[in-house]
């Protein structure tokens, strides 16, 4: 595997939010629960899973929660990861002008979806205090250079810095994903179904 050079880590600011969401638009196109969340065979998906990601990344920035971005020598952003922390009072019903404008920009059903999501992955983690995984991606054209792998050492170094986290949750959407948490040792906790798509919910102790 080609290991991409001079990469650097940095929490990401309100200017990148524009470009961090269009590279999450293109990881998550494909998502199965995304598509099936938006509706994938309704016209007007892909303005209803922009508009998505970007209310949501307005809401990370605005309640300070870490969004991770690595960048090239170029200045390139590479990849994405978003977490939520613990203790944030971050869940899923969110706040209420963040879930008026969910639906007006991406209806009813996929607000519902939403929520439904996080709330099952709530009620699955046994931990007290832990991170969550929000959204991971990379760039397409950057995939499997090593840039991924990059990304979780980022996030491994956060976890290790934070006093009262335990750890680490995610929902893995795409089955072969799941080799790749799995080689950053996150567990398998078990399946979820989240609307009509099975998830598997992993998660990384703290050392």
């Amino acid at each position: 595997m080609e290991i991409t050079q001079n990469l650097k880590a940095v929490y990401l600011s309100a200017e990148d939010i524009n470009i961090a969401s269009s590279l999450l638009y293109l990881a998550y196109f494909d998502d199965p629960f995304f598509m099936d969340c938006f509706q994938s065979k309704l016209e007007g998906y892909e303005q209803r899973l922009r508009a998505a990601i970007r209310e949501e990344l307005l809401i990370f920035w605005d309640k300070s929660q870490p969004m991770i971005g690595i960048y090239d020598e170029e200045e390139h952003l590479l990849a994405v990861a978003c977490l939520i922390e613990p203790g944030s009072n971050f869940g899923a019903e969110r706040f209420w002008h963040w879930r008026l404008k969910m639906m007006l920009t991406t209806g009813y059903v996929s607000t519902r979806n939403m929520i439904e999501k996080e709330q099952k992955i709530r009620e699955a983690i046994l931990f007290e205090n832990y991170h969550l995984l929000a959204f991971i991606g990379v760039h397409p054209h950057h995939q499997h250079h090593g840039v991924g792998h990059y990304l979780m050492q980022a996030i491994d170094t956060m976890i290790a810095e934070h006093k009262k986290t335990e750890g680490v949750g995610v929902l893995v959407t795409v089955e072969k994903y799941r080799a790749f948490f799995e080689h950053a040792n996150y567990k398998q906790l078990k399946t979820l179904s989240v609307g009509q798509v099975p998830c598997s919910l992993m998660f990384k102790q703290k050392q």
